[in-house]
């Protein structure tokens, strides 16, 4: 858990960092190596992927509505007017090998895990507004908007990584499920 904690905020810093400085391919690079790894180790590669690309592809709809709204500008990295700079998709997908590791544990907490969001999303705005990777328009606004999107995000992907969970051994059998075939056919 440890590496997983270092990987993904060293990540987080890498992205924003590099975004900041114009320099943002970078930080994608990292993101993708880190993903990479992840997949390399989870017990079952696919689902961990499809969990990637969802949570990856949702996630960077959702801060392209945010950033269409106005209420967020970013300086570098927007390919098209309205939607969230491409490097994002790098702190998505960070995010998305979270789900089934270091936050797995607020998977059966979806109230926590709505409370902990609410304040985490707007606060990691906020450290990446202080390095210059983004500006709030309407910083009371955009903060609201945030909190009350992350509040519904990380229950809903920790809903899809529980579907899709590549990590997690399965679960054993009941005790005892399989004596009781074998009673019957005897």
């Amino acid at each position: 858990m440890y590496v997983y904690l270092a990987t993904t905020q060293t990540g987080w810093l890498v992205c924003v960092m590099t975004a900041a400085s114009h320099h943002a391919a970078w930080g994608v690079t990292y993101a993708l190596i880190a993903t990479a790894g992840h997949l390399l180790f989870a017990r079952r590669p696919a689902s961990e992927a499809r969990i990637v690309i969802t949570v990856t592809v949702f996630g960077w709809l959702w801060d392209s509505a945010v950033a269409h709204s106005g209420l967020l500008v970013y300086p570098n990295g927007v390919f098209h007017k309205g939607t969230a700079p491409y490097w994002l998709a790098g702190l998505w997908a960070l995010f998305a090998i979270q789900l089934n590791t270091l936050l797995l544990w607020l998977r059966a907490r979806p109230l926590v895990s709505a409370l902990v969001s609410a304040f985490a999303g707007p606060a990691s705005f906020r450290a990446g507004a202080a390095l210059g990777a983004v500006y709030f328009k309407d910083p009371a606004a955009a903060l609201a908007v945030l909190a009350t999107g992350w509040a519904f995000i990380l229950p809903a992907a920790l809903a899809i990584a529980s579907h899709w969970d590549g990590v997690t051994p399965p679960s054993p059998p009941p005790i005892g499920a399989g004596d009781m075939n074998d009673a019957r056919a005897g």
